[in-house]
């Protein structure tokens, strides 16, 4: 998949939430992910159903602090590959500034550590 993101990217761990935010009485399923990069901007995960484009899914995202982060991602590519799974490319719709910064803090400190590492 074609990178499009100006922000670098980090990966965690995490579950989502797969809510249908247009029906009211539907319930939350959770779902397991494979997060594969999480930036200020957006998060990017492999799961193994079809979700939809478009779509506006309810997270919430356990960060490396063991902290949850309670986030609103729309979905924006999706790419399916040859075991049947899904490469998911979303964007935080909402995501309040405390928790945008907390992403990009630990964007900066994993880049200065890459670079005192040599990386």
């Amino acid at each position: 998949m074609e990178e499009k993101r100006g922000s670098r990217r980090m990966s965690l761990s995490a579950r989502l939430l797969i809510k249908n935010m247009n029906d009211a009485s539907a319930k939350a399923e959770e779902v397991e992910i494979d997060v594969q990069d999480v930036s200020k901007t957006g998060v990017g995960f492999i799961c193994d159903r079809p979700l939809e484009i478009g779509a506006i899914y309810e997270a919430n995202l356990q960060i490396w602090t063991k902290e949850v982060i309670h986030a609103f991602l729309k979905m924006v590519r999706i790419e399916q590959t040859k075991e049947e799974r899904y490469i998911c490319g979303t964007i935080f719709i909402g995501l309040p500034e405390i928790d945008a910064k907390r992403i990009e803090v630990y964007d900066l400190l994993g880049r200065i550590q890459g670079e005192d590492s040599g990386q």
